[in-house]
């Protein structure tokens, strides 16, 4: 705890990460760290979680949290299961000063969990809608049909949130260009606030990622998947909404949905990440590995990396870019340096190429640089996460993970 608490003493303020392992279903593309939801287990994990809360909040002191994110597996499996014990562990503990943000499943969503959604505090929902048309719907094997998951988002938007966002996923198998058009019209005739629409992607250890070969037949390519985007970019414009980050678009005047939006966070659960001034480390990704730690009253930290400034510098600039825009002052706020000294030939050469626009005191990507920028940038982010997830989701407690 003391070495721990010394990494705390520059830190003004901080984010809650918190991951909620459990899914009703498997699905087969996604990478985040998940098993099958069993009350049992919930309930173990519950008071795994309580008290890890209770030992960051000894550390994190009165710091403020600016930022609470509740992510998954899918969160809203939970309800009524240890989540409202949890959150409201979690504005007990810590000194609370932001909203919650959740990620929930269309299945979750009756009007009993909307009204424990709303009592608990939750006022920024995104809805793993994924698609709008069936064939897509049975492809990705979520088990509703588009008319259920419409009339579903009717129920929600019609409730008091904050901001309600939409998880969409285009550049699916044979998917076609007028599919993505007709998805796109009817995202913005249900009401929502956000969309967050971005391709699929083949993580390798994922089933999809290992049945489905990149290139064949069927599969978009990246300049079919950037027309793609296009067409989206073009309905969301023009229905009032702007891009708030490389995938995002939100209705103007409308707060964003956001994971983690501060520099520097705790993460809770297993596989939760920290992030700190000099170290980044994971817990556990085995469930039961992560509950028979706490429950010895032992740390579940499965990995840590040690940060150089370098590193740092780099980690910033990466999230600053998937938000689009930034400001150089804040850079030199985090670390001291000259944004231009350090990035500056960077930054011209993407001007150049039209992929951002620099002011002398902002950076601006423009939508070209959105989508390219991001797509190269995911050719490392797949990697990595192959890396770092894949190892960690088939080992407890890897030696170590070699990531580049």
């Amino acid at each position: 705890m003391e070495a721990l608490q010394s990494k705390f003493q520059d830190i003004n303020e901080l984010g809650i990460y918190l991951h909620i392992p459990f899914c009703h279903q498997i699905c087969p593309y996604c990478p985040y760290n998940k098993e099958l939801f069993e009350p049992d287990a919930a309930r173990r994990y519950t008071r795994a979680v309580l008290k890890e809360i209770d030992y960051y909040g000894i550390i994190a002191g009165d710091r403020p949290v600016s930022s609470f994110y509740i992510g998954g597996g899918t969160p809203t499996t939970m309800l009524n299961h240890g989540m409202d014990e949890i959150v409201n562990h979690v504005y007990k503990v810590f000194n609370m000063q932001c909203s919650i943000h959740m990620e929930s499943h269309p299945n979750d969503l009756s009007e009993q969990n909307l009204d424990t959604l709303e009592s608990i505090g939750v006022n920024f929902l995104s809805i793993g809608v994924e698609s709008l048309q069936d064939r897509h719907l049975k492809a990705l094997c979520r088990t509703y049909t588009a008319n259920e998951v419409k009339k579903t988002v009717s129920r929600v938007v019609r409730r008091n949130f904050s901001c309600v966002n939409l998880d969409f996923i285009f550049a699916l198998p044979h998917q076609t260009y007028k599919e993505v058009e007709e998805a796109g019209k009817e995202l913005v005739g249900m009401g929502i606030d956000q969309v967050a629409t971005y391709p699929l992607f083949y993580f390798p250890y994922t089933r999809f990622g290992k049945e489905i070969v990149k290139h064949s037949p069927g599969i978009p390519t990246l300049i079919k998947r950037r027309r793609m985007l296009r067409i989206l970019e073009e309905i969301f414009y023009d229905s009032g909404f702007e891009r708030s980050s490389v995938w995002a678009f939100t209705r103007k005047g409308i707060d964003k949905y956001c994971s983690v939006t501060v520099p520097l966070y705790l993460g809770l659960g297993a596989s939760g990440g920290t992030y700190l001034n000099d170290i980044f480390y994971i817990n556990t990704f085995n469930v039961a590995e992560y509950v028979k730690c706490i429950e010895n009253e032992m740390m579940p930290v499965a990995l840590s990396l040690d940060l150089t400034d370098p590193m740092k510098m780099a980690g910033w600039l990466y999230w600053r870019i998937y938000e689009t825009q930034f400001s150089k002052a804040d850079f030199f706020q985090r670390f001291g340096v000259n944004f231009d000294m350090q990035y500056g030939k960077y930054m011209r050469w993407l001007a150049h190429l039209g992929l951002l626009k620099d002011d002398g005191q902002q950076i601006r990507l423009t939508d070209k640089g959105s989508y390219w920028l991001h797509a190269f940038e995911d050719v490392f982010s797949i990697d990595y996460i192959s890396k770092l997830w894949g190892n960690s989701s088939s080992d407890p407690w890897p030696d170590q993970v070699i990531l580049g």
